[in-house]
Order: C-alpha cells, then structure tokens, then sequence
C-alpha cells in the first residue's frame, strides 16, 4: 500500500510527523510483507525558509521529502493552482493507493483536490473543525477538502457533530483524536532539555508568551494597533516574550508601532525579565515548545497553540472572535478575546491575579491519534 503524504507549511509539520512514526511502527510489527504500508512525503514548499520549514524536520526526525516542489509564496490562488498542477504530476508518476493530507493550509485543499480528480482516495487528518467565519481562508480549505476527502480523521467529537450536519455519511467519520497532541507529548521531554528560557534569563511562571500572525490581526493597522496597545499595558505586569513571524514585523515597521516593542537581535544570552515586549526572532518547535511549557500564559491567533496549551493547562488568551477548536474553551484553558484592547488586559490581569479556570484535557488526547489512524488505513 502506498501512502502519499503532502505537508506544505509549518502546522503540517508537527501533524505528519506521528503518522510517519505510526507507520513504521505498523512496518515493524507485521509479519505479512504485503501489508507493508509505503509513505511518500511531499514537501509542496508553502514554507521554505529554515525557520519555517527546515529546522521542523531536523527537530521532529521527520525524513528528507521524497520530493520538494518549491511552490514558495504568493496568493492563494497563486499557491493553490501551483500546488494542484505539481501535485497531480507527482501522483501520475507514484500512483498511490491513498492521499493524506492534514490541517487547513493551501496545501491540503490543493492536494486533495489533485488526487480526488484522478480517483485516489483521500484521508484528511483533523476534519470537521470549524470557526463558522468564511473570511478566514483556512475556514474554505476544511469545508472543501472535507467535502471531498472518503476518510475524515476528526481530533474531537464537535468535528463529528460538524460533518454529520453537513451532510457527510457517518461511515466515512471517525473520531481518533489529536496528532498535535501526538507531537507534543513525544516531543515534551525533549523540550525539557532546551536551554532557550535560560538563555533568555526567563524564570518559569515570570513571563507570558505571544504569537500573532493571522492577516486580521496583523494587516490591519487599527486591529494591530488594538492589539498593541493592550500588550503594552499586560507588559508593565509582566515581561512579553513575542517570537515574530516576518510578516508581523513587516507590520510593526509599516504602521509605526516600532516603538512599543523591544528588538532583540541574535541568539546570543539575555536577561529579559524586565518589563517590555520583547520581539525576538522565530523559533524552531522545541525552543517554542519550552517557552510555551514555561509561560504564565500564552496570547495566540494559532489554532495549534490552543491545543498544546489546554493539553499543558496553561492559561491561553485568543486574539480572535472565532475559534474552530471550541473544544479549548469548553475543556480547556482557552479565552477568546479578539483584538479588544480592554478585554485582553482584562483577562489577562485575572490570570496574574489567580482567578482563571482549569481546563481538563479531551478525550483521545492521549499521543495515540496517528496510530489509531494507520491502524483504521490499513484494514
């Protein structure tokens, strides 16, 4: 059986990396050569440079793709009809039995799309979410590619409930649980070993860390502004560790806001304890990953950091309206806050002042999810 796996940007990464891992557990347990599952990992190239990209496959020992297609940046469109011609290029010539693609990125909807145009089964690993918000395109990429996907690995059971009202047959759900999650618990102790918040000169529980990306939030000046504003204020209480995506820090310079953030350039040792937001450069999955362990809280517009902190009971603050992960709040740790500058500060200051709630981590988030799907692949 042949198995082609497409990733195509940073989320991907941490979700193709357990359901490699499952099938060569699967490889290593059979005793039936025929059943032998084959991966093939295409890399569309969504993400390209070593910071979003490289540094995710050293980390998480994902293997070099079998083919890379260079698609780079460029609008959805741009990205999509690329990824949909190199695509179908590639499955011509492979020929697999089955199409995994995962998450919610140009990437999934245009591979997808190839395979089902040419009569291959389609399996889309963390179905069913939805913000209910079609401004977002991530929101476009699920409804598509769901629609059209003949497995639908949903992580928890609002993904079910999503899809069946939507007309999908419940013979093609199946609810297994998170593969985020897979990458953090078998990724966390690793993590532990970092030495990124000592370099930092960071104390555990003595700082809060942000990640803004979504093009509300940062193409926007007064949004970002918005968000700006309230991150001043939080960061008079307590230090901001913000790692900023090169578009944000486009942003920041294009709209003035550069005065509100401190800039720390290299990777040299610091001590940022002292009040500021402190904008340091992208970091790679391990060094994030104690970051967030370490936080006091978390302030996100990542629907993937939603996850990891419910899963590591910390407190998280959303910088959106919407959420496809209701899960989060409803079990979790998660509140959302929009850009509303009072409500940020607001939340915020409840969690310095130890009145925020505990969350509980889902069911089948447990790091068995890739497993549960090769094993329901493979029958």
């Amino acid at each position: 059986m042949k198995i082609v796996l497409i990733a195509g940007a940073r989320p991907n990464f941490m979700k193709i990396a357990p359901i490699i891992r499952a099938i060569n557990k699967h490889n290593a347990q059979l005793k039936q050569k025929s059943k032998r599952i084959e991966p093939f990992l295409i890399h569309t190239g969504q993400h390209y440079d070593y910071e979003m990209s490289q540094i995710f496959f050293e980390e998480l020992k994902l293997p070099q793709p079998d083919i890379h297609l260079g698609i780079g940046s460029g609008t959805h469109a741009e990205q999509t009809g690329k990824t949909i011609i190199e695509v179908e290029k590639v499955l011509l010539q492979e020929k697999p039995d089955l199409v995994i693609v995962v998450g919610d990125v140009n990437a999934t909807l245009a591979g997808a799309l190839a395979a089902v145009k040419l009569h291959i089964p389609v399996a889309h690993v963390e179905a069913g979410l939805r913000s209910f918000d079609r401004r977002m395109p991530e929101e476009i990429n699920r409804l598509l590619t769901d629609a059209i996907s003949d497995y639908l690995f949903t992580p928890s059971p609002d993904g079910n409930d999503n899809l069946k009202n939507e007309g999908i047959p419940e013979g093609k759900i199946f609810l297994v649980g998170d593969v985020m999650v897979d990458s953090l618990l078998h990724n966390q102790d690793k993590a532990a070993q970092r030495r990124i918040v000592s370099q930092l000169g960071l104390k555990k529980g003595k700082y809060s860390l942000l990640t803004l990306h979504r093009p509300d939030n940062v193409d926007e000046k007064e949004n970002l502004t918005k968000i700006t504003l309230a991150l001043k204020e939080i960061s008079q209480r307590i230090p901001v560790i913000f790692p900023c995506h090169p578009r944000t820090r486009k942003s920041i310079n294009q709209f003035g806001l550069s005065d509100f953030f401190k800039v720390i350039e290299g990777d040299n040792p610091h001590n940022l304890n002292n009040n500021a937001v402190h904008l340091v450069n992208p970091r790679g999955y391990l060094d994030f990953m104690q970051l967030m362990m370490n936080s006091k809280f978390t302030m996100t517009d990542s629907g993937g950091i939603q996850e990891e902190t419910t899963v590591l009971d910390i407190p998280c603050l959303t910088l959106r309206d919407t959420t496809e992960r209701p899960i989060t709040i409803t079990e979790g740790t998660n509140v959302l806050v929009g850009n509303d500058t009072h409500k940020i500060v607001t939340e915020a200051i409840k969690i310095l002042d130890g009145k925020w709630k505990k969350g509980t981590r889902p069911h089948l988030w447990d790091g068995k999810a890739a497993e549960r799907i090769i094993e329901i692949l493979s029958k």
